[in-house]
C-alpha cells in the first residue's frame, strides 16, 4: 500500500486488503505465486503507463521474490537506486521511457551483462549506463570547446575566400569560342542525352565485366570504355523475382515523363484491409496465410539474393493483396544489399515508419536483416489483433508496449482480433503470438531468422487447416478467468510466450 500512497495510483483497480489472498481477487497489475509453504508471494508487479511521478522509492526493496517489475513509460524521475540490484530474484526490470538521470548503478550492469537480468532503459537521456560517461562529458568539455572555435574560424575563412574569388571572377567577364578551353571561374552547363544500350554493347564496354571497381545500392560496378575511350562506370543491377514480391513490369522514360509499371494488386495494402471491414479478414486462415506470403517474400530477399537486400520498410502499407488473399511485399524504393563477406549491416540516413523502426537503429544508425524481422514481429502483431503499430489513446503507445502485459498474464483473449469471433485454433493463434513476440526484442541478435518464422508460420497455418477439415464448427476463446494460466514472460528478451 506504500507504493499506492506514495504514488498515488487512483487508477488501479481492486488495490484493496492483502494483494495477493483471494487468488480471484489479486490485484491488477501484480502476479502472485503460491508454493504451499511460505504463503503467496508478489513476483510480477507491471506499472507500465501508471502515471508514476517522482523517485523510485525503497518500498520496492520490500519485495524480495519480486521476479517481473514494470516502471516504463511513467514521468520517474532521479536516480535508479541501488536497492534495486540487490533484489535476489529480479529477472526482468524495464525503466524505458522515463526522466531517470545520473549512473545505472555497477551491479545492475553487471548482471544485465551477465544474462540473470533482461533490464531496458531506453527513452532516458539523461541516464548514463556507466560512471565513466559522466567523467567522459566533463573531460571533453574543453576539447569541444576548442574543436568548436576551430571550426568557426574555418568556415570564416572559407566565406572570405569564396568572396575574393568571385570577386576576382565577375572582374574580367570571358566571352569563349567554341573549342576554347575554360578557365576555373566560369560555369559551363553540360547537356547530357541518356543513352540506351544493348546488354552485348555492355558486355564489350566492360570487356566482359573484367574489373570490378565496386558494389552500388542495387548491384556490381565495372570499369568500361566507350568507343571514344571515355571511360565509364557500369552498374549490373541484380533481378529480383519472387512470387511473394510486386513484380516490376515495365517503365517509361520520355523527355520529361518517366513513370515505373507493376503488377496491379486488387485488394490494395493490409493496413487498408485491417483497418476496413472485408470479410476476408474475418477469417484467421487467411491471416495467417497473409503472414506466410510476407515472410517467404522476405526470407527470399535475405536469402535468396546474392548480395542479400535489406527492404528497409516492412509494414502493414506495402504489403499487397491481390483478389485470392495472396499477399506480396512492395516498395522497394529505400531497399539495399550488403555484402555478408564484408559487413553484416549498413549505415543509412533514416529510413523507415515510425511504429515499425528498429530500436537499435537509433543508437546505431545501422540496418540489417533483423532489422527486417523487427518491422515483420510489428506486421505479425498488426495480423492477431487487428490493431495498428502505433494505438492512438490519450498518449500514443506501440503495439508491443500494448500486448507485453497481457501475455505475461496469459490472458490471449484481450489481444486477439474480436472480428474473428473467437473462430481460430487456440494453439496456432499461440504459436503465431509467440513468433511475433520472438521478431521484437530490442536487441538484434536475440530474433530470429525469417527463415524460422516461415518454418513456424506455415505450422500455425497447417495448425488451423486441420482445425478446419476436422471440426467444421466454432472453438471460441477460452475466458481469461478459465483454468488456463501464463507464466510471466520477458517479452523483451525471451523467445516468446509459453502456456502452461
Amino acid at each position: 500500500m506504500d507504493i499506492k500512497q506514495s504514488y498515488k495510483l487512483v487508477n488501479v483497480k481492486q488495490w484493496q486488503g492483502d494483494p495477493c489472498l483471494p487468488f480471484s481477487s489479486s490485484w491488477d497489475g501484480l502476479n502472485c505465486s503460491n508454493n504451499g509453504y511460505d504463503g503467496p508471494r508478489i513476483k510480477a508487479l507491471n506499472l507500465a503507463s501508471s502515471g508514476l511521478t517522482g523517485k523510485i522509492i525503497s518500498s520496492f526493496s520490500k519485495l524480495k521474490y519480486l521476479e517481473y517489475l514494470d516502471l516504463s513509460h511513467n514521468s520517474l524521475t532521479g536516480p535508479v537506486p541501488d536497492f534495486l540490484s540487490q533484489l535476489p530474484n529480479l529477472r526482468t526490470l524495464n525503466l524505458a521511457g522515463n526522466r531517470l538521470s545520473g549512473v545505472i548503478p555497477a551491479l545492475l550492469n553487471e548482471r544485465s551483462n551477465n544474462g540473470s537480468l533482461s533490464l531496458s532503459v531506453d527513452g532516458n537521456p539523461d541516464l548514463c549506463l556507466t560512471a565513466q560517461c559522466k567523467k567522459d562529458e566533463k573531460n571533453n568539455a574543453p576539447l569541444l570547446a576548442a574543436i568548436l572555435s576551430s571550426v568557426v574560424v574555418f568556415i570564416i575563412l572559407v566565406i572570405v575566400v569564396i568572396v575574393i574569388w568571385k570577386r576576382r571572377c565577375n572582374r574580367k567577364p570571358v566571352l569563349l569560342a567554341e573549342n576554347q578551353p575554360v578557365s576555373s571561374c566560369e560555369e559551363v552547363v553540360l547537356k547530357s542525352n541518356n543513352k540506351q544500350f544493348t546488354y552485348s554493347q555492355i558486355v564489350a564496354i566492360t570487356n566482359n565485366f573484367q574489373k570490378m571497381i565496386g558494389k552500388g545500392g542495387f548491384g556490381t560496378v565495372y570499369l568500361g570504355s566507350l568507343s571514344d575511350d571515355t571511360q565509364v562506370a557500369a552498374e549490373l543491377l541484380m533481378r529480383v523475382h519472387h512470387r511473394n514480391l510486386t513484380a516490376f513490369l515495365g517503365y517509361c522514360n520520355e523527355a520529361e515523363r518517366t513513370a515505373i509499371i507493376y503488377e496491379y494488386m486488387a485488394y490494395g495494402n493490409l493496413e487498408e484491409c485491417l483497418s476496413g471491414s472485408r470479410k476476408e479478414l474475418s477469417s484467421w486462415k487467411n491471416r495467417i496465410q497473409i503472414a506466410v506470403n510476407a515472410a517467404q517474400g522476405l526470407e527470399y530477399l535475405h536469402y535468396g539474393c546474392k548480395p542479400p537486400i535489406i527492404h528497409r520498410d516492412i509494414k502493414t502499407a506495402n504489403i499487397l493483396l491481390d483478389e485470392k488473399i495472396q499477399a506480396k511485399v512492395a516498395d522497394f524504393g529505400f531497399s539495399k544489399f550488403y555484402s555478408t563477406e564484408n559487413e553484416s549491416h549498413i549505415s543509412t540516413a533514416v529510413v523507415g515508419t515510425p511504429g515499425y523502426v528498429d530500436p537499435e537503429y537509433y543508437s546505431s544508425s545501422r540496418l540489417n536483416e533483423k532489422s527486417d524481422v523487427y518491422s515483420f514481429g510489428i506486421v505479425l502483431l498488426e495480423l492477431i489483433t487487428g490493431r495498428p503499430a502505433i494505438i492512438k489513446s490519450h498518449e500514443n503507445t506501440n503495439i508491443v508496449h500494448w500486448v507485453t502485459p497481457f501475455i505475461a498474464r496469459g490472458d490471449l483473449q484481450q489481444i486477439v482480433d474480436p472480428r474473428l469471433q473467437g473462430d481460430f485454433d487456440f494453439g496456432s493463434m499461440w504459436k503465431a503470438v509467440e513468433a511475433a513476440i520472438a521478431c521484437v526484442p530490442p536487441v538484434a541478435i536475440q530474433r530470429p531468422s525469417m527463415s524460422y518464422i516461415v518454418t513456424e508460420l506455415k505450422e500455425c497455418l497447417e495448425m488451423e487447416a486441420a482445425r478446419e477439415q476436422t471440426q467444421g464448427t466454432d472453438e471460441q476463446i477460452p475466458r481469461s478467468n478459465s483454468s488456463f494460466e501464463m507464466d510471466i514472460v520477458d517479452v523483451e528478451t525471451a523467445s516468446g510466450p509459453e502456456a502452461r
